[in-house]
């Protein structure tokens, strides 16, 4: 079992269809990858969805006048996680930002944890998790193919980018992940006799 909480960024239709502005070409892979993820994160999985405001403000309305396909209400099917994760998502975390580290999410992973970021995009909203989650101090582990951009090329720059960061952020593999050793918590000091 791996230590941490395990974030699955917005694995949802808009992000898996084909036809979709901002679908990600590999997102089966990434999928994959979430789904071997999984087990070893049982009753440590917060399932993220990326919803637009209902009234954007500021630099945000320029955003929506470039993606107005995307302003579409939070009960929409493009909004939807994917039939393979539905099902999965005990707890959803809806947000209309990229980035996912919010209050709740920080509570869910504790101070001083560990959170291990999955999903899409890998430039987009796992980046800006993981560089929030890493400013307030908590281990940030990004899975590379477990994560998926809007191509490869910009994927791969996110890991290079990300693993600027070490030792906050590393970037590491769904196999290196589950069968590194659990953290050993630093022993107390003792009083000296």
């Amino acid at each position: 079992m791996s230590a941490g909480h395990l974030a699955v960024i917005d694995m949802q239709r808009v992000f898996a269809d084909p036809a979709s502005p901002w679908a990600a070409p590999r997102y089966a892979d990434a999928a994959a990858g979430v789904r071997g993820l999984l087990p070893a994160f049982a009753g440590r999985v917060t399932f993220t969805r990326f919803l637009a405001p209902g009234r954007p403000a500021g630099a945000w309305r320029a955003y929506y006048d470039r993606w107005p396909f995307a302003r579409l209400p939070p009960d929409a099917a493009l909004w939807e996680l994917t039939d393979g994760f539905a099902d999965l998502a005990d707890h959803v975390l809806d947000t209309t930002t990229f980035g996912k580290w919010t209050p709740e999410l920080a509570s869910r992973v504790g101070p001083g944890g560990r959170l291990v970021l999955a999903g899409v995009s890998t430039e987009c909203c796992v980046l800006s998790t993981a560089l929030a989650a890493a400013d307030a101090g908590v281990e940030v582990l990004v899975v590379a193919d477990a994560c998926a951009g809007a191509d490869d090329d910009s994927h791969l720059k996110a890991l290079q980018i990300m693993e600027l960061y070490r030792p906050l952020v590393r970037v590491t593999t769904l196999s290196d992940l589950l069968t590194e050793p659990e953290p050993q918590p630093e022993p107390e000091p003792q009083p000296e006799p």
